[in-house]
Parts: C-alpha cells; structure tokens; sequence
C-alpha cells in the first residue's frame, strides 16, 4: 500500500513538472510570437525610407495588414510631414519643430526621445499622390476601430469627405457590422456618396433616403446639387428634401424650446418653492431668500472641495447638507428676528433686506468675492440625444425630475404628517390652533425652516447650471416672487404650474425679442393679470384667504 503511494505521488510530481514545463513553453512561444510581430513590424516601418515613392504605398499597405496598434499613428506622421530617421541610430521617429531642433517621439513604441538638432534627422519624404493613398488607408484604419464612437467619427468622415474609393470599403464593412448605430450611419454615408454620382437614379434615391436629416453637410450637399446639376428632377427633388428637412427641423426647434422651457421652470419652481410656504403660508416677505439659496450652492462647493475624489457621489451628500444648513439659517432668522415682526409684512421686508446684506457680506468674507465653480459628476454630463438633431443635457434633465420629486416630497408633507397639519391649522386660524394645544411659535420656526431649507435645495441645482458667487440669489428672488404670486399665494399646485409656464414663455420669447425684453414683457403680462386675477392662477379658498 505504502509503495502504491509513493508511485501514485512521483507520478503526479512528474505530471506537475510537464504542466509547468507545457505552460513555460506556451508562454515563451506567445512571447517570440510577439517579439517576430514586432520585428516584423519595426522592419516594415524601416521600408518607409525610400525615395521610391510607389514603394512606400506598398509599404504603407502591408501596415494596414498587420493591424498593429501603431500602424495609424505612423502613417498620420507620414502623411502629416513627420516622420524621420534619425542619422546616428537609423530609428524611424515622429518629429515635432521645437527650439531650432525637433522633438522626437519613437514611431514604434511612443517613447519619449529628447530633443535633437536639425541636422541630426532626415525627413521621409511625401507627395500628394502618397497623401491620398495614406488618407485612404487611415480611413480604413479608423473604420474598423474597436471603439463605437470612433468608428462612427470615421464613417461619418468618409461621407463628408466625397471620397466614392471608400464606397467599397463602406459595404463590405455594413455586411459585417452587427451595431445597429453604426450601420445607420454606414447608410448615410453610402448617401453621401452617392450624391455625387454621375447616375440620376442613384442620385434621387440618396435624396429620398437624406431628406429627414438635420446634418449641416447634407444641406449644403444638397443646396449644391440644386445649384450645379442638370437634372431638373434631381434638382427638384433636392428642393422638396431641403423643404422637408427645414420643417423638420421647426418641430425640433419647438420641441426643444418646450423641453429647455421646462427645465428653466423647474430651476424657478425649485427656487420659488421655499418661498411658497415663508410667503405664501406664513405671510412673510422674506428677502432673505435669495441667499439662502446661495448658501445651498456654498454648501456644494464645500462639500466637493472636502471630498475632491468623491465628485461622483457629492450631490447626494450636498442635498441633505444643504437643506440643514439653510433651514437653520433659516430658523435663527425665524427666532431671532421674524417672530417679533408677524402681522407687519413690510417690516419683514425691511428685516430680511438686512439680513441678505449680512449674508452676502459673510459669504464674502469666507469664500471670497469671486465666483466658485462647481464640478459636474460625470453621471450628470453630456447629452441625451432624443432624436436626430434633438437633444437635452442631463444635468438639466436630471434637475427637472428633480424638482417634481422635491414638489411631491412637500406636498406629501403638507398633507399627511403631524407636522403638515398643524401649519395648515396656524396658517389657517392661528389663535384656534394655539388654543387647541399646538405649540405655533415651534410651528412658525419649522415652518421658516422648511422653506429655507428648500431653498439650500434649490442652490445645490443651480450649482449645476452656473457658477457659485455671493450674488447667485439675487439673480431669482424677483422671478420666484412673479412665480408665487401668478399661481396663487399659499398655493403649491399653483407654484408648479406658474413656473413651468414662466419657464416655458420666456425659452419662446428669447429668441424672437432677446433676454431682457422677454423678461420685461412677462413682467408687464403678470402685473396685467393680478390686475384681473390679484389671488393668482390658483387662490387659496376659504377664512385663510379671507384674512
């Protein structure tokens, strides 16, 4: 038994060492596969140094084949005049002028080589009959890059460059490709292409298949074809595609205002939200409530300079922070000051311009009088194409949701906690709450706080949008004062439907009458309409409103 363990072990030793010894030998044939690759590369790159300039095409194609990672980069330098040899060590560099010399870059690896004379490399030459061949090759390179977007970037390069010797390299390619994106835009391309065909044919077909795209080089494209061909049905058709594409294109252009309309909205329903229950449901004018905006924005950027390598996940730790810090702010004005001055709106007013100076000055002496910039997580960057030539940016998108989920959030609190009933009652009839138990100075000072702290809320979505400085709520106070008072004081649903239709009326208006005269004409609208309507779009009903 002991014998027929010891053979069972030196036969699995033995099988140990041949795995090792297969496994070593694998990975040294990998490693001289790799090393013939690169020599094979290094020489074929040797090969440019030629003055025969059909033998550097040919070379130039034998790159192409191997699919190196280096191929594109130096065929760009050859095409782009720089790529020499260096004289002492005949090493194929990339060369960039600098200081009287070069410097060098090594073809092959990228390495950095220092700074050399100009004597001390030659130039390999290239002739404009080479750069096309090279521009070709390039080309083919980047369409078959394993990244999307740059395979994209490349297909959409082909169609605009006009370069029908790419048509071929355009199909096979679309009969391989399994991405959706990218076949799109392979069509488009072949498109392109064939607008420049000698056969009408192909010629209207690539109209009718372009005629929905809002690309600036199709227009031009066919606005050319319109003017230099002899066809009339082509050039017919061009204009009908030209048509179709510019109403298109009003759609979009509507669709967008309503979509940028609704995202300046939320920023004012944000804004404005806070000053809802301070002025709608306690009575005060609280001018005060710009900075504590403001302070919301501080609040973001101090959060991400504590927290510099967690920018990703620093709004989720700057909403709560923010809302704390306002809605104390908040209730210290509230105890310090507003409590002694309810019934007297005109005094709050008064107070709180005081306070806002403070602020301000405070905010100042702190951070400084210059503005900060806030970072944008990478999550809330870039666009989010909706369809061909109509976008919205996220960050915008996301602070639209956002603010309905703020709405919802009050509106919930308002209606169905301890807390929301007993403002109702104070709001309603403020001696009867008193009697009936409940603590109204504890009430008023959440109350304030609450609404402050929505405003810290609101500051944390503008540092998203502009930068942060000591005059950020000075730039919404106004506009979330029209906003309260349109849609009816006290009233939350009014709040919301006002300022998404400020929001909305002033993107419609920009355009057409500019900024400043958009804002003057809703101004000059609103005070009309409380003319009219002087409890707003949505009045509060009942002895409350009565009051």
């Amino acid at each position: 038994m002991q014998v027929l363990s010891t053979r069972f072990a030196e036969k699995r030793c033995r099988s140990r060492r041949l795995a090792t010894r297969v496994s070593a030998t694998l990975l040294f044939a990998a490693l001289a596969v790799a090393a013939a690759e690169g020599d094979d590369f290094a020489q074929t790159v040797a090969r440019l140094d030629t003055r025969d300039y059909d033998e550097k095409a040919s070379v130039a194609i034998e790159l192409v084949a191997m699919r190196h990672d280096r191929a594109g980069v130096v065929l760009s330098a050859l095409m782009d005049g720089q790529l020499y040899r260096h004289k002492d060590s005949d090493q194929i560099v990339i060369a960039t002028k600098a200081d009287r010399g070069f410097d060098l870059l090594d073809a092959l690896t990228g390495e950095d080589l220092g700074h050399v004379g100009r004597r001390d490399v030659a130039k390999i030459g290239v002739n404009n009959a080479l750069r096309g061949t090279l521009r070709g090759l390039i080309a083919q390179l980047e369409l078959n890059d394993p990244d999307v977007d740059a395979r994209v970037a490349a297909i959409e390069a082909v169609g605009i460059s006009g370069d029908e010797s790419m048509a071929e390299a355009l199909r096979s390619l679309r009969d391989t490709e399994p991405l959706d994106e990218v076949v799109a835009a392979i069509d488009t391309a072949l498109a392109l292409l064939d607008l420049d065909s000698s056969d009408p044919s192909s010629v209207l077909a690539a109209i009718a298949f372009l005629d929905s795209d809002l690309s600036a080089h199709v227009r031009t494209k066919l606005t050319g074809l319109i003017a230099e061909s002899d066809n009339e049905d082509v050039r017919q058709s061009a204009r009908q595609a030209i048509a179709s594409i510019e109403a298109r294109a009003r759609r979009f252009e509507f669709v967008e205002h309503v979509l940028f309309g609704l995202s300046l909205g939320s920023v004012l329903v944000l804004a404005a939200i806070g000053l809802a229950i301070t002025f709608g449901v306690m009575g005060v004018i609280n001018m005060a409530h710009g900075e504590l905006i403001m302070l919301g924005a501080y609040t973001t950027y101090t959060v991400q300079s504590i927290f510099p390598r967690a920018i990703e996940v620093s709004l989720f730790v700057a909403v709560p922070s923010a809302f704390l810090v306002s809605g104390l702010v908040g209730i210290g004005i509230e105890r310090s000051i507003i409590r002694f001055l309810y019934g007297r709106p005109l005094e709050t007013l008064l107070a709180t311009f005081g306070v806002s100076l403070l602020l301000r000055q405070s905010v100042r002496s702190i951070y400084s009088p210059l503005n900060r910039s806030v970072t944008t997580p990478e999550w809330m960057s870039g666009l989010l194409e909706i369809a061909d030539g109509l976008s919205i940016t996220y960050n915008r998108l996301y602070i639209f949701f956002f603010a309905l989920i703020v709405f919802a959030g009050l509106h919930l609190l308002l209606r169905k906690t301890r807390l929301g009933l007993h403002m109702r009652a104070v709001t309603q009839d403020r001696e009867t709450a008193r009697a009936m138990g409940i603590r109204t100075g504890r009430v008023d000072a959440l109350t304030f706080g609450l609404g402050s702290g929505i405003a810290g809320v609101a500051g944390v979505a503008l540092s998203q949008l502009t930068n942060v400085g000591p005059n950020l709520g000075q730039s919404y106070i106004v506009d979330s004062f029209l906003v309260v008072v349109f849609g009816g004081v006290g009233n939350l649903w009014g709040t919301l439907v006002s300022g998404l239709s400020l929001g909305v009326a002033n993107k419609f208006l920009e355009p057409v009458v500019g900024a400043v005269l958009g804002k003057i004409m809703v101004l000059v609208f609103i005070i009309v309409f409380i003319q009219h309507r002087p409890r707003g779009m949505f009045p509060r009903r009942g002895r409350a409103a009565e009051a």
